[in-house]
């Protein structure tokens, strides 16, 4: 941004971020953008910025990305997760595995945004795509990583099923994802949510529809050191 720049007033009255979360929580707030304007958006980064405190911004709109890595040098785009990260670079790796599954390729959006999640929170993550029900060979072949796993996240649309079929197969939580993809009687993603919440298998987990961060999030504390 213009070395000159300043907020407008009544933007910078709306900004108040949370910056004692990263101490109470173990991690620093996160930016929601989809629905802030431009402004708003470059008044946090620049608070971001003067305190050089790492955060990531999620659901980023393809008019805010420039800007937003204008104004926090070092900073890097995710575009498939729709995030920003800054730094761009994730801390070293503690804890344990993190592996993320997306189960077709539509579902990759909302599964990275989880991978890119936990891998700046600081966790090890390893994304696997396109395992859903339809080829349970596929599954299966990832039964080693899956099993090796401390925490596990599934992004699915459609039917929903692939979290139910995991649990049954490891030990680890299983956080499931559902996801809006499918044709009209998913209901934009209530279908898979539905069934998730009434999975048979214990130990999974549900966040809401296509709420990757919170997945990975969530998949970051289980996998603590």
């Amino acid at each position: 941004m213009p070395d000159d720049w300043t907020p407008p007033p009544a933007v910078a009255e709306f900004v108040r971020l949370d910056h004692d979360r990263a101490r109470r929580r173990g991690f620093a707030e996160a930016v929601l953008c989809d629905s802030k304007t431009l402004e708003q958006v470059l008044v946090i980064a620049e608070q971001v910025r003067a305190r050089d405190a790492r955060t990531l911004f999620t659901r980023v709109r393809a008019d805010q990305i420039q800007p937003l890595l204008d104004a926090l040098p070092g900073a890097v785009a995710e575009p498939d997760a729709r995030i920003v990260a800054f730094p761009g670079t994730p801390p070293p790796p503690t804890g344990h595995l993190v592996v993320v599954l997306a189960a077709g390729t539509s579902d990759v959006p909302v599964a990275r945004e989880a991978a890119v999640t936990a891998r700046h929170l600081g966790r090890p993550v390893e994304l696997v795509v396109d395992v859903g029900v339809a080829g349970l060979h596929l599954v299966l072949e990832q039964l080693d990583l899956l099993r090796s796993a401390r925490a596990i996240v599934v992004a699915a649309g459609m039917d929903g099923a692939l979290p139910g079929v995991v649990a049954g197969l490891v030990a680890a939580p299983v956080i499931a994802v559902p996801t809006s993809v499918g044709y009209g009687a998913a209901f934009g993603g209530l279908a898979p949510l539905l069934t998730m919440l009434n999975a048979c298998a214990p130990g999974v987990a549900v966040v809401n529809i296509d709420n990757g961060y919170g997945a990975g999030h969530l998949a970051a504390q289980i996998a603590a050191p």
